[in-house]
């Protein structure tokens, strides 16, 4: 494989393994084989690339467990260190073991893991731990790694029972917990006390230490929901609704970090493109809010939506003045921006203030995989 550092919005790096076009055949069509098996065996908790499974499912579940009706308080927000690059090759081939018999499929799983990398420098470097990212194969292995934290949350979840029993562990004072897993991203929703969640550093510990993972200090923490966390872009955080009666709900918006995001976007596209027409400059910018837009949409976004649309708008009005110095704010509102909104050779800017809001649905555990048993009803 070939390593190509992609930068991170945190400054740092992030090394990819980009495999031969060989290798990618191979890849996909170990996928094809070994997939369905694996899918058969990991939990609802878990989202991250999976059929049929989406970003949105794991913040809907989120949403669903801090609601009032189910009061999830704490949450343990985990950090797995540098996932996909310290992966315990055999524990990992161990685990794939338990469901594939075949030792040619066996080799050609090892064969990838130990691939070696190509560096940018063009020196070979021996891969003994970790799945390159940037391999058809690698999100795979992953879960199949990961998926001993689910099975780990599940069991303790089974063991306490029906719902009811449940619920009287809870009026006992006992801890109830969920995991909520998007590939090497995930949190764990306490219903319970802080010190419940402040315990899980060294049982989720435990439960990566086989497999050659460990929790990073600096960025895993314990909260309340009151405060709020990040998870894959969201802020998610429960606040009061009606000032008046002191009734409060979850609500889901894009993260700072998030908007940061799509504001830098936005302004790298307009900074240095005298040389284009607005034609190109709109095909350049309009996917990139309509992706973001479409992501977020499901969430309290209309204000942030509102903040986006303009500084997209009069970012492109101040790349129109700088590019035609020569023309008056009159003639350049008359010929690309009739009626305020700007348009060139039949294309017109994505505005993010026009896009719907609309409420993700909660789908549990009745998502359907095209290997899976008939669905079942969500339960919490």
């Amino acid at each position: 494989m070939r390593e190509k550092a992609i930068p991170k919005a945190s400054g740092k790096v992030r090394k990819l393994g980009i495999p031969t076009v060989a290798d990618r055949v191979v890849q996909a069509a170990l996928k094809l084989v070994i997939e369905p098996i694996f899918e058969a065996d990991f939990l609802p908790c878990s989202y991250g690339f999976r059929p049929k499974r989406r970003a949105q499912d794991a913040i809907a579940e989120i949403h669903y467990l801090a609601s009032p009706t189910r009061n999830y308080e704490w949450v343990f927000e985990a950090d797995i260190k540098a996932c996909f690059d310290e992966i315990d090759h055999t524990a990992l081939m161990g685990r794939v073991r338990l469901r594939i018999g075949d030792r040619r499929v066996l080799g050609w799983v090892r064969a990838f893991l130990r691939a070696g990398i190509l560096t940018e420098d063009g020196l070979n470097r021996e891969t003994i731990t970790g799945t390159p990212q940037g391999g058809i194969l690698s999100p795979l292995l992953a879960n199949i790694a990961l998926s001993v934290l689910d099975e780990h949350f599940t069991r303790k979840w089974d063991a306490l029972g029906p719902e009811w029993t449940r619920a009287k562990h809870r009026r006992r004072g006992g801890p109830v917990m969920k995991i909520v897993r998007y590939a090497d991203d995930f949190v764990v929703m306490v219903a319970g006390q802080r010190a419940d969640a402040q315990a899980l550093w060294d049982e989720v510990g435990k439960v990566l230490d086989p497999m050659g993972l460990r929790l990073s200090v600096e960025k895993t923490r314990v909260c309340h929901i009151d405060e709020g966390f990040d998870f894959l872009g969201w802020r998610i955080q429960r606040q009061a609704w009606r000032s008046r009666t002191g009734k409060r709900a979850v609500y889901t918006y894009p993260s700072k970090k998030a908007l940061a995001s799509i504001i830098g976007k936005v302004r790298t596209l307009t900074r240095r493109a005298k040389h284009r027409t607005l034609a190109d400059l709109l095909r350049r910018v309009n996917p990139v809010l309509r992706g973001w837009c479409n992501y977020f949409r499901h969430g309290v976004s209309s204000r942030t939506f509102g903040y986006v649309d303009h500084y997209a708008f009069w970012r492109i009005v101040g790349w129109l003045r700088k590019r035609h110095a020569g023309l008056n704010m009159h003639t350049l509102v008359r010929r690309f921006l009739p009626q305020w909104q700007i348009r060139d050779e039949r294309l017109e800017l994505f505005r993010p203030a026009t896009v719907s809001i609309e409420r993700y649905r909660y789908r549990g555990t009745r998502i359907p995989t095209p290997w899976s048993s008939a669905a079942t009803t969500p339960t919490a």
